[in-house]
């Protein structure tokens, strides 16, 4: 499994497996700007994207905007390969946080986002336009000198589980 840059030569695969997570990215857009990361997934070098993360840089912060794994490769460490690489790259910046935003719904990312440290901060009600699902804050903080993970704990209560 590798971990790249998205380039243009991903963009096609990237709206592919956009449309399988039900979410809208136009990687074209997204690798003109210069605040945003587009990572890809292969499991071999030559083959099509498995995945993908998309990453804004924001001040001293970094937002995770997408993370999308396609339906047929899921829970075979995927997501997390590139939470690394993201992870990787906040610490690199010296960013003081990460950001994301989740549905309520989604107990496997929920899950997934806790065991790599991040906590739950805030609600956002009616977030998704698709459905009015409320959506799930979620922090990771890191140490300005060393760039290491801070742990904290959920500012509100946050069921996860099956």
């Amino acid at each position: 499994m590798t971990v790249d840059r998205a380039t243009a030569r991903d963009a096609e695969r990237i709206s592919e497996l956009a449309r399988l997570g039900e979410t809208t990215l136009d990687p074209l857009a997204e690798l003109a700007r210069e605040w945003a990361r587009l990572w890809v997934v292969r499991p071999t070098d030559d083959a099509p994207a498995s995945g993908f993360l998309l990453a804004w840089d924001a001040a001293d912060e970094v937002h995770l905007i997408d993370l999308v794994v396609h339906p047929a490769e899921r829970r075979r460490g995927i997501a997390r390969e590139l939470c690394a690489e993201l992870f990787a790259h906040a610490r690199k910046r010296r960013a003081r946080c990460l950001l994301l935003e989740v549905r309520r719904s989604n107990r496997g990312a929920l899950a997934l986002y806790r065991t790599l440290g991040l906590r739950a901060v805030g609600v956002r009600k009616n977030y998704y336009s698709s459905n009015g699902e409320d959506a799930i804050e979620m922090q990771l903080e890191f140490d300005p000198e060393s760039g290491a993970a801070l742990p904290g704990k959920d500012e509100i209560e946050l069921e996860v589980g099956p």
